[in-house]
């Protein structure tokens, strides 16, 4: 059975965050594992509280779990401040073997509330993502990680060729925000990029949608 690390915050209303990770790696039939960066309080709602886990017990558990267990495969979620975001991108680093990383650049809860630090932000791009095997952001992330809107198809294009400029080999942009009735995500890599279109589907329910989508990705 493939083993899959989430290293993410802990969404206590089940939708988002490490308990979406695990239901989706069930999903797909892999062993989840679980190294908790912040535990939140959390609903459908919106953010009452966070919590970071001290950088130190989070470089702990990924030490322990690969250690004994090991990892076949890692999906990044929510990481809240540079500290963290460093003693992440330095134990996955030691490594033994490279596994496939998805980075999902959570940034935002969908009510605005910030769950990674805008002082974290550069140690984002600078250390972490030149470690992603594929990059999943949605619009507003893109924007707040290249300081420029991205709204559009063409500055989806942009957005996604600088992005892999900082090391990811794939980028996959979520254009979930874009208006009209499709839902048209855009996948980047050096070789060639395709759109991946659906009709969107309209409703409320949108909470953990790029949590699971990335884990999908990662299982």
């Amino acid at each position: 059975m493939k083993r899959v690390l989430t290293i993410a915050g802990s969404d206590s209303g089940g939708g988002a965050g490490i308990q979406a990770d695990l239901k989706t790696f069930m999903a797909f039939s892999v062993y989840g594992m679980s190294v908790v960066t912040a535990v939140t309080a959390q609903n459908t709602r919106g953010v009452q509280g966070i919590y970071p886990i001290p950088p130190e017990m989070v470089a702990d558990q990924i030490r322990s779990v690969v250690n004994d267990i090991g990892v076949d495969a890692v999906k990044i979620g929510m990481l809240f401040s540079a500290a963290i975001i460093e003693v992440v991108a330095t134990e996955l680093k030691h490594v033994s073997v490279p596994v496939p990383i998805v980075i999902d650049p959570v940034m935002r809860a969908k009510n605005g509330d910030a769950l990674l630090l805008p002082s974290a932000e550069e140690s984002f791009t600078t250390r972490l993502l030149p470690l992603a095997t594929v990059a999943t952001p949605n619009l507003p992330e893109a924007s707040a990680l290249l300081g420029f809107e991205v709204n559009s198809r063409e500055s989806m294009i942009n957005a996604a060729k600088l992005l892999a400029f900082s090391g990811p080999p794939a980028v996959l942009i979520k254009g979930g925000h874009l208006e009209g009735n499709l839902a048209a995500d855009l996948l980047w890599t050096k070789e060639h990029y395709e759109w991946l279109e659906s009709p969107k589907i309209v409703t409320t329910h949108t909470h953990g949608t790029g949590c699971t989508l990335s884990s999908a990705i990662a299982a």
